[in-house]
């Protein structure tokens, strides 16, 4: 599509949602400040108010986990991530004049991001006329969520609100580059005649998931985004607003930093320990048409889980993750923590069959617990024929072999070593912004 076609026949007018506390906007002012007594306002209280972060984290655990030096550093890390995220927001986003940034990956860990999915978000102004541009790449998935306010919470539940439109990248029209060119706003330009995507009016943010499956074979779309009814260039920001922004940093890192903690732990009080589940999570995010099970496992270091499961006939995608015990994707850079349908195949019966444990079985599909004795096992099928919870049984390390199909692959240590080398090199390779 060619700049040309963008508003033919009228002239150009001269988190939001998921981050900000209830009802704020992706550019209204945090609650009302209170006097501040640094040479730079909001500053100090920008600091106090991020003081004990970790402590209410914490707060969420139980006492064994309170008290372990390990775990302790640990939420030390989430709280920074939660921090950075909040940080970069109130660096970057500008719903006037928006970029995607980062949202969730390997070291921004908070909600539990999954293993193949590049997530980015860019804050918009309720009733705007957006136009993205890029690439179309090739990965699996490529979707855009709208997000708005947040409804009042209710004490010990998570409610994102009503899920909005979602839009698909892959179904754009490209040129001959690959290119596309779509525009998002409420109603239909006059005269316009390109792709274009309704946009709901009270929307103020937009979630991007980039989901790869075969990582070495995708390539990521590129995407950028602007503001068409206003001017093009930015005003300096006043000093009002970069307050604002500093000072909702605390605010947006105290909401997301324990947000899901202790959701390993409530899953081992309903009785699913090496076991699993399904569960909901279209108002907490999930995507439509998404179907999620997850269970807590805890491991000793002899001892392995085999997950079975059949595999639909038909199925635009499918992955396992671990998270630890505070609900961090485990490490899976560095780790063969996760598999997607590209990844682990069936074996000739049809059946997905994954073996979890401590140390490496010399099998194929294998998730590594990377030095968590207990933590989260999760799973996805996108736009499946049928939505399966897998079964699971704990054996002796040493029987894992047996109880899996004679044709099962080995897989040596210096294979595996090889693979997760390439895995890391590959993902590295991925954009994170």
């Amino acid at each position: 599509m060619r700049k040309s076609h963008i508003l033919r026949g009228a002239a150009l007018i001269t988190l939001g949602a998921v981050l900000l506390p209830a009802g704020q906007s992706g550019h209204a002012a945090p609650p009302a400040p209170t006097p501040s007594t640094g040479s730079v306002p909001g500053w100090n209280e920008f600091l106090d108010g991020l003081r004990d972060l970790p402590d209410r984290v914490l707060a969420r655990l139980p006492e064994d986990e309170r008290n372990d030096p390990q775990v302790r550093q640990e939420v030390g890390r989430l709280a920074l991530s939660a921090v950075t995220a909040a940080a970069i927001d109130a660096l970057a986003s500008d719903p006037d004049h928006p970029v995607f940034v980062p949202q969730l990956n390997n070291y921004i860990t908070v909600g539990q991001p999954n293993a193949d999915t590049n997530y980015r978000s860019a804050k918009i102004t309720p009733g705007g006329i957006y136009r993205l541009r890029g690439r179309r790449g090739s990965t699996n998935q490529a979707r855009v969520a709208e997000a708005g306010p947040r409804p009042q919470q209710v004490a010990g539940t998570i409610n994102l609100g009503t899920p909005r439109p979602v839009h698909d990248i892959n179904t754009l029209k490209v040129d001959t580059e690959g290119r596309y060119d779509v525009i998002l706003s409420p109603t239909r330009p006059a005269g316009y005649t390109g792709d274009w995507w309704q946009l709901d009016p009270t929307s103020n943010l937009l979630l991007v998931r980039m989901v790869g499956s075969d990582w070495s074979k995708e390539r990521e779309p590129t995407l950028s985004i602007e503001r068409l009814d206003i001017a093009a260039t930015r005003p300096r920001p006043s000093a009002k607003a970069l307050e604002n922004s500093l000072r909702g940093i605390p605010a947006s890192a105290d909401f997301i930093a324990p947000l899901l903690v202790d959701r390993p732990q409530k899953l081992r009080a309903e009785g699913y320990v090496n076991k699993l589940k399904a569960v909901d999570f279209s108002k907490m995010g999930g995507l439509t048409g998404q179907f999620y099970f997850e269970g807590a496992y805890a491991l000793k270091d002899d001892e392995a889980l085999i997950i079975e499961t059949p595999v639909p006939d038909k199925c635009t995608y499918h992955s396992l993750i671990l998270t630890n015990d505070i609900y961090e994707t485990t490490d899976w850079y560095n780790n063969q923590s996760s598999l997607n349908g590209a990844q682990a195949p069936a074996d000739k019966d049809g059946v997905l069959r994954v073996v979890v444990s401590p140390r490496d079985p010399g099998v194929p599909n294998w998730l590594d617990t990377a030095g968590y004795p207990a933590g989260m096992i999760q799973g996805r099928w996108m736009e499946c024929s049928t939505q399966p919870v897998p079964v699971v049984r704990k054996v002796a390390l040493a029987d894992v072999r047996k109880s899996l199909p004679r044709e099962t692959p080995a897989i040596t240590a210096q294979e595996r070593e090889q693979k997760v080398r390439d895995r890391r090199a590959t993902l590295q390779q991925r954009p994170l912004w």
